[in-house]
C-alpha cells in the first residue's frame, strides 16, 4: 500500500481503519544482513569484529591487522593450552557487560535506569570497547595495540575490562530506579 492509498483511506474519517493501517506500516522491520564467516577460522564473530575494526572499507587490511594481532597473542601466551581463537573469545566474554544504564525522564527529573542488554548489543558493545581502547593505547602498530588489549582482557584487566566494571558499578548504584524500566 502506498502513501496515496493511505491518505485516501483515512480521509473518510474511519479512525479504527487508520490506526490499523498505521500498525501494519510499522510492523515491518529491516532484515538482518547475512555475515559471511572469515576465511581462516570460518567464524562469523571474527568477521563482525573485523567489520568494526575496518576503516574506509579496507577489509583486507583489517583482516591482516586482526590475524597479526592473534599471532602476537600466541607469542605472548605460549603456555596457554587454548587456541588463539578461544583466547580471543574468552577475552571478549570477559569484557562483555550484562547491564547498562539508560536515561529516563520522569516528573522533571532524569534517572539513570539500569536495563539488561540484548545479546547482539552485548557482543557489539564488547567488540567496540576492545577496538576503541586498543586504538587509545600506546604502541607501534594497531596489531600490537590490539594484541595487548586482547591479552589484558583475557587476564581481566585493561581499559575495556575497566569500562565493563564501570558500567556494572553504575547499574548497581542506580538499582533503586530499576522499577522505572522501559
Amino acid at each position: 500500500m502506498n502513501s496515496e492509498e493511505f491518505i485516501e483511506d483515512t480521509k473518510d474519517g474511519n479512525q479504527e481503519q487508520k490506526h490499523k493501517l498505521v500498525r501494519e506500516m510499522r510492523k515491518t522491520k529491516p532484515k538482518k544482513r547475512q555475515i559471511l564467516p572469515d576465511p581462516v577460522f570460518g567464524d562469523q564473530k571474527v568477521t563482525r569484529f573485523v567489520n568494526h575494526l575496518m576503516y574506509d572499507g579496507k577489509k583486507s587490511t583489517a583482516f591482516d591487522i586482526f590475524y597479526t594481532a592473534l599471532e602476537k597473542v600466541k607469542t605472548k601466551l605460549p603456555n596457554e593450552e587454548k587456541s588463539v581463537l578461544e583466547i580471543w573469545k574468552q577475552a571478549l566474554d570477559n569484557i562483555t557487560p550484562l547491564v547498562e544504564v539508560k536515561s529516563r525522564r520522569i516528573g522533571g527529573a532524569t534517572f539513570q535506569v539500569p536495563t539488561e542488554i540484548r545479546p547482539d548489543r552485548k557482543e557489539s558493545i564488547s567488540m567496540k570497547n576492545m577496538i576503541g581502547y586498543s586504538r587509545k593505547r600506546g604502541g607501534k602498530s594497531m596489531a600490537d595495540k590490539l594484541s595487548a588489549e586482547i591479552v589484558d582482557a583475557f587476564n581481566n584487566q585493561g581499559g575495556a575490562y575497566k569500562r565493563k566494571e564501570d558500567m556494572h558499578r553504575m547499574a548497581e548504584a542506580n538499582r533503586a530506579f530499576a522499577h522505572f524500566r522501559f
